[in-house]
């Protein structure tokens, strides 16, 4: 393979869909190289079935399917406080039962001027008009008499017992507010109704979504099939231990590719590496199940670069064959059959990236259902551009700008280690306080600090 990139097409040049793989490149232009990526990912969703996950595994996936509500929420009338469930004006006389709990049957109906005491999620009883928080409330204990003499009441003690006095059944409740009809209830499909739709297909899994989709009665959830991915590094030069020596290099793109397309929401089978030779390749490519498979190298057109004729030979179709990008001119995408593709990168590191960014992202996030994640900023300075294709530059955000990083060449990883992700560049350059694109990184952002080596671009 080679490590270096072609000479630049000429502007115009006609952009490759649905041709057979031939050198030499036809560049694409890098937002149409997006967008051609993120189709092949809807065309190939379509042939994928969902796939039901428990709860607890389906984390950080995506909804294949609108979630419905199967059930009202709540289910039931049910209090919002601890205090006492009422039936019409007070005070009323408390019936002396068991208080009404969460999880335990509903007490029987309450008749106007009735209360029992209620805590918080317990169902309301039947004929309860508001439910009155317990610290907004008193009770008192009275007396009911019968008289069986003619002394008159006055002249008794207040806290005198006759006799033949009968106690009343129970306490008397006051509200110390004003009570509102419906007060502290959560009734029935206050938040939705079954059959309701709660969240849209393509939202992400979160630990919040997982608590609603518990709420609303389910107990797994439709999910897209991670796409499966293989990666093949290629190279006779390639070492994956000890110094670079004698012409050899180590292995920079085993490492990264994996655990970065495993952060894309891949399912990465396995990253085999393969020396210069066609009919490895051939058989590679052609014996591979995944749905994805991601080359290194060999995309160009250099004595060992054969994977456009491995392509060829395997019937393939290039839906992208070079790209107006730099770094990473020569990627390609193209169709293998049967809803399997190939993204091929470079094998310059940050080109590859490049390649990742541009082609593998909108192509996984389409198979997810979702899309490529990213936004827009100011840049803090000029940018230098290149004159026909759109560049991408490694970027940290501070207050609100986007600081270009140094070490940005095709071959190293030095700048885009400490990015907070890669700037879209325009054909000729950006000027200070132009607004950008902004391509995000699969992890969190760095804290915006200016890191030691310097922010200034190059």
């Amino acid at each position: 393979m080679t490590l270096k990139e072609p000479v630049p097409v000429a502007p115009g040049t006609a952009t490759a869909t649905g041709t057979k793989a031939e050198p030499p490149h036809r560049a694409t232009s890098w937002p149409e190289a997006r967008a051609a990526a993120a189709r092949a990912g809807t065309a190939a969703r379509a042939g994928r079935e969902p796939r039901r996950l428990p709860l607890g595994q389906a984390l950080g996936h995506t909804l294949a399917e609108p979630l419905l509500a199967l059930t009202d929420l709540p289910s039931f009338d049910t209090s919002a406080m601890d205090g006492w469930a009422v039936a019409g004006p007070g005070p009323w006389t408390v019936r002396t039962e068991t208080p009404v709990l969460a999880g335990h049957a509903p007490a029987a109906a309450l008749t106007d001027g009735e209360a029992v005491r209620i805590a918080t999620g317990a169902p309301v009883p039947p004929g309860t008009s508001a439910v009155i928080r317990t610290e907004h409330s008193r009770t008192e204990r009275t007396e009911r008499t019968e008289r069986r003499d003619t002394e008159p009441a006055d002249t008794e003690p207040a806290d005198m017992v006759r006799p033949g006095a009968v106690a009343a059944p129970g306490p008397v409740l006051h509200a110390l507010r004003d009570v509102v009809p419906g007060q502290d209830i959560r009734p029935r499909g206050q938040e939705c109704r079954a059959g309701d739709e709660l969240l849209p297909a393509g939202t992400e899994v979160t630990p919040v979504v997982l608590g609603l989709a518990a709420a609303a009665g389910y107990d797994e959830l439709p999910v897209p099939p991670r796409p499966r991915v293989e990666v093949l590094v290629l190279g006779d030069e390639l070492l994956t231990a000890g110094l670079p020596h004698e012409g050899l290099i180590r292995d920079a793109l085993g490492p990264m590719l994996g655990p970065w397309l495993a952060a894309l929401g891949a399912e990465v089978l396995a990253t085999r590496r393969i020396g210069d030779d066609a009919e490895e390749l051939y058989a590679a490519v052609t014996g591979s199940a995944a749905d994805l498979v991601v080359t290194t190298g060999g995309t160009a057109a250099g004595p060992v670069d054969h994977l456009h004729r491995v392509l060829d030979k395997a019937g393939a179709t290039l839906l992208v064959d070079g790209v107006k990008v730099r770094p990473g001119h020569p990627m390609l995408l193209a169709a293998l059959g049967g809803h399997r593709h190939l993204v091929g990168l470079p094998g310059n590191p940050l080109a590859a990236v490049s390649g990742l960014l541009t082609l593998a992202e909108p192509l996984l996030a389409a198979l997810a259902g979702t899309s490529a994640s990213g936004g827009r900023a100011p840049v803090l300075d000029e940018v230098h551009g290149h004159p026909y294709d759109t560049r991408l530059v490694p970027v940290v955000r501070r207050s609100e700008q986007l600081v270009p990083l140094r070490y940005n060449g095709p071959a190293m990883l030095r700048g885009i280690a400490v990015a907070d992700g890669m700037a879209v560049v325009p054909p000729g350059g950006a000027r200070s306080g132009q607004e950008l694109d902004v391509l995000d990184l699969p992890w969190p952002p760095t804290s915006g600090a200016v890191p030691a080596q310097g922010a200034c671009f190059t």
